[in-house]
């Protein structure tokens, strides 16, 4: 199962459409999960045209998103679970928030946006991820997104881009 992981697109602020690169990829999805920052639903809608998607607000999403999405949610994909957040907030770093926030929950990953960092570790059992931004790459080198694969186990890679196009 091929699952297309964004967060903070942050459109039509930051871009008019979604990269190419990415589309390409979004052909292909089984599903499409989103961490937050879509800023319209204009998003969501685009998204849905290549297949299911899953997501929850961030902290600049408009009212419409606010009352469409969770904070958090957890999702079963084949036998596991995962927890997916924006994480924001004001203590503690990004990462330690999205943390915090499934503490109690037996997730097996934990996929936050927010930072804009691409990130893919370990915490114990549970493996976190950050897809970055595929349109407000921030003072990252390149843009990015995330595929995530579930088979026999759970596999996480980013896809680094140089122009957004």
């Amino acid at each position: 199962m091929k699952i297309i992981v964004l967060s903070d697109t942050h459109m039509p602020k930051k871009a008019k459409k979604l990269p190419s690169i990415l589309l390409k990829e979004l052909n292909n999805a089984d599903l499409i999960l989103h961490a937050g920052d879509w800023q319209t639903m204009e998003v969501y809608e685009e998204l849905c045209r290549y297949g299911k998607v899953e997501g929850v607000y961030g902290n600049i999403d408009s009212q419409e998103i606010l009352e469409i999405f969770p904070e958090k949610l957890i999702l079963t994909v084949k036998q596991f679970k995962i927890g997916l957040i924006h994480g924001h907030g004001k203590k503690w770093t990004t990462e330690k928030r999205a943390l915090f926030a499934f503490q109690d929950e037996d997730v097996d990953m934990i996929i936050y946006g927010h930072s804009h960092i691409p990130k893919i570790a370990h915490e114990n059992k549970c493996l976190l991820f950050n897809p970055g931004s595929p349109t407000d790459k921030r003072r990252q080198k390149q843009y990015s997104f995330g595929i995530v694969t579930a088979g026999d186990m759970l596999e996480a890679k980013h896809i680094f881009f140089d122009e957004k196009d």
